[in-house]
């Protein structure tokens, strides 16, 4: 006999057995082989399950992509020439995050260094 989870199967076959009922003998409805039914009163089923068969909604949030940003980490962005739409001046930082899906543009988030002005945009 073969044990795969709850199923028993023929050794000689591969027939899928009948379940064990009252009977001393279980026997093969295909290949006629008999099992002695003491064999099976003690099996023990034990499953595994992957570490991700059941995702939680916490796991889910959490991304190896970064999708925020601190107000410390506001002024350590690339400088660009780039016009502030408030005050002309001539240079921002810039910083990008992944927030929409990994198949669309990243957001740029632009920050004038003189005023301060801050806006953004979907690529």
């Amino acid at each position: 006999m073969s044990v795969v989870g709850s199923l028993i199967f023929c050794t000689d076959c591969g027939n899928l057995l009948d379940e064990v009922s009252g009977g001393q003998i279980v026997k093969c409805q295909v290949c006629s082989k008999r099992y002695d039914s003491s064999k099976f009163t003690n099996l023990k089923v034990i499953t595994n399950t992957a570490h991700n068969a059941f995702p939680s909604s916490l796991k889910l949030k959490k991304s190896a992509v970064k999708t925020t940003l601190k107000t410390s980490e506001l002024e350590e962005g690339a400088t660009i020439k780039e016009k502030c739409p408030q005050c002309g001046h001539d240079e921002m930082q810039y910083h990008t995050l992944q927030l929409r899906s990994a198949d669309e543009g990243a957001t740029v988030f632009y920050t004038c260094t003189a005023c301060g002005y801050r806006f953004r945009t979907n690529n």
